[in-house]
């Protein structure tokens, strides 16, 4: 299943305060099963690093499973921020979706 494969490489190359990888392909169009992804990732090596570098590093992680899927919706914390913020924005509705 690719939604474990992502998890897995996520674990393997993070070092993970809290991570949630939620499957919302049923909210899209299309016959896709595992084709939109919403990812919350907090991790200590986010500390000083910006917004940007993060959703690098974990699209260079993913770099081979990204053409198996449509989307990914990337929410990236250090340790202090996700410690403010601890909520993570609602997904859009899919514009052809109902």
């Amino acid at each position: 299943m690719l939604q474990q494969q992502i998890e897995l490489a996520i674990n393997e190359n993070f070092q993970i305060v809290f991570f949630e990888l939620l499957n919302e392909s049923h909210m899209h169009s299309g016959p896709a099963p595992e084709s939109h992804f919403k990812m919350t990732l907090v991790s200590e090596g986010f500390n000083g690093i910006g917004k940007v570098k993060r959703q690098q590093a974990v699209y260079r992680v993913l770099s081979d499973l990204m053409p198996q899927f449509h989307a990914l919706a990337l929410h990236t914390y250090s340790p202090e921020e996700w410690t403010i913020r601890a909520t993570v924005p609602a997904s859009p509705k899919c514009a052809s979706h109902p």
